[in-house]
This record gives C-alpha cells, structure tokens and sequence, in this order.
C-alpha cells in the first residue's frame, strides 16, 4: 500500500539564504507575493519585488519573499521563482484556506497576508511586513464580509509590520474585531491609527511605540507571558509628504462604493474592485501612496527583526 502521508519539511521548503539565516538566528523578514502577481502591472511587479528585496538586505536582514510552486510553499524566492510568480498567467491568489488544497493538488499561487503570516511563522520567521491589512467591509451588517487576514493574525504569533488596514474597509469595525481577537495593535511613532493610503485614519491607537527595540520588546513580553498565538500589530504610517491627498481620497473612494453597489460587487471581487477604481481615479497616485507605505514597512520590519535577532 502505498504512504500517502505528507510532512511539514516537504511542504513548507526555505531557500538555502533563509534556512542559513534561521539556523543561525539571523534577522530574517517575510514579505507577501500578491503584490506581485496581483498587485502591480508588469514589469513593474518584479522591479518592485526586487527593490523590496534589497531595502531588507540594506538594513541587515534576509529577505524570505513567500509563495506556492507546484504545491511547496516557498520561503525566500531565488531571482527565477520571482521571476515566475511576476509573469505566469492566472497565478491562483491564496489565503490560508487553500493552503491545503494547493499543497495536495500541486498547485502554484501568490500568498495573501493571511497565508503568508501564517506559512511565515510556521518557518520560524517571527516578522512580516506588508502594506495593509485586510478586515471588516462596509456593510458587515448586510453581508457580514470579514478578511480571513483577521482570523489568521489571531492565531499567529508573529509581529506584522502594516501602514493599517485598507481605507476601503470599515476602518473602526475592524479595530474593534483585532482587539476581540487578542491581537495587540501598536502605533509606529504615532497616537493615531494610520489610514493606509493616508497618514491617519483620524482614529487612536492605545499603545504607541517609538523604537524597533520597542516592538521587539512586546514580542518577548508576548512570548514569555505564553498563551498568546496572536499577532503584534506595528501600524507604521506612510508620511504626510507621500500619501495621498485627504480630499482625492475621499472623493474617490465614495465614487468607488457607489460604482461598487450599482454592479453588484461583493465578496472576494469587492477588494480588487475598489483598489483598481481608486488607482485609476487617482491617476495611480493611490499605487504610489501604497508603495511609499510598504517600502517604510519593509524597512522597519527589518529594523524589528535585527533588534528580536539580538536576544539570540
């Protein structure tokens, strides 16, 4: 009879570079690959990639780019699996949930923060950094649409480094669902929670934190009360000088839920729907707010990492 049994080790595959750094306790970073496959035109997805790939090496850490080929989720890319995951057609967008499916029948796809966090913290990588989080939808009462991102950063111990969590969403909705879940929420150098897109969502943050040493102190403290397998959220905001203007925004995204309604979008379309909406009404000034944000996240997750790396 045949063993159809599968292990963690033949499913879950770090690069030899983030295998390396983690048996030695080095600082190592987890960046998504939606941004990649979904998030961007080519070619820019790939230069993006790439530059993402380097800010985490220039502030000393390794960069542990995560996505499924052929059902093995890998953690740290080489050039030509980057290379794959910014070019292949119809590239599956996975979330935790088609983790297994993906695994059993061999499939490939770009990892959401949810499956990322997750596929992330199973690997022993302890920081993640994005650009934001996904949470409750406009309308909950209605259609009780809630991000997966939520259920996963409840159930993973891991430090998330985000400018927030999308504008499009019901922004107070979803901080009140984190702080249901146990997920601790931190403001980076700030007292208000960032807007994504925007600097503030105009909302307050209960603890602020002003160094990595600091965000890395909450997760030994996590860590050592035990008990916790919940996320440490560090909302780091975009800057004033690169977000996107207050009124844009505001004029837009009313545009985009009101376009949203009249065709009917909802569920998994509605997220793609708006985000495409604001960068074309925008002129793409919304794209470039995002990249600003997620460039200073991925920078100061590899802060953190080199500051958690230290109690090795």
């Amino acid at each position: 009879m045949r063993d159809h049994r599968m292990s963690a080790d033949a499913l879950i595959r770090p690069s030899a570079e983030v295998a390396d750094a983690l048996a030695r306790r080095a600082p190592v970073v987890a960046l998504e690959s939606t941004i990649i496959s979904h998030g961007l035109p080519r070619p820019r997805n790939l230069q993006v990639a790439v530059e993402l790939e380097e800010i985490v090496r220039e502030a000393g850490a390794v960069p542990a780019t995560i996505a499924v080929l052929d059902g093995v989720a890998r953690i740290g890319l080489t050039r030509e699996e980057l290379e794959r995951v910014a070019a292949e057609p119809d590239l599956r967008k996975l979330g935790m949930r088609d983790l297994p499916p993906a695994a059993a029948l061999k499939a490939s796809g770009a990892t959401t923060v949810s499956a990322t966090s997750f596929l992330a913290a199973r690997a022993g990588v302890r920081v993640f950094a994005t650009g934001g989080l996904g949470g409750v939808h406009r309308g909950w009462t209605e259609d009780q649409d809630e991000s997966a991102d939520l259920d996963a950063l409840a159930r993973t111990g891991i430090v998330v480094v985000c400018a927030g969590v999308k504008s499009i969403l019901d922004v107070p909705a979803t901080l009140q669902r984190l702080e249901t879940r146990g997920v601790t929420v931190t403001g980076y150098r700030t007292d208000e929670f960032p807007g994504f897109y925007l600097h503030s969502s105009g909302l307050p943050v209960e603890w602020r934190i002003d160094t990595p040493a600091e965000a890395a102190a909450i997760a030994r403290a996590r860590d050592a009360l035990g008990g916790f397998d919940s996320a440490i959220v560090v909302a780091n905001p975009v800057p004033k000088e690169l977000q996107l203007d207050p009124d844009l925004h505001d004029r837009v995204l009313a545009q985009a839920l009101e376009a949203a309604e009249r065709d009917g979008i909802k569920g998994q379309a509605i997220t793609p729907y708006l985000l495409d909406f604001l960068v074309k009404g925008t002129d793409g000034a919304s794209l470039e707010a995002n990249l600003a944000a997620v460039r200073g996240n991925v920078r100061l997750a590899a802060e953190i990492a080199a500051a958690l790396a230290e109690d090795r």
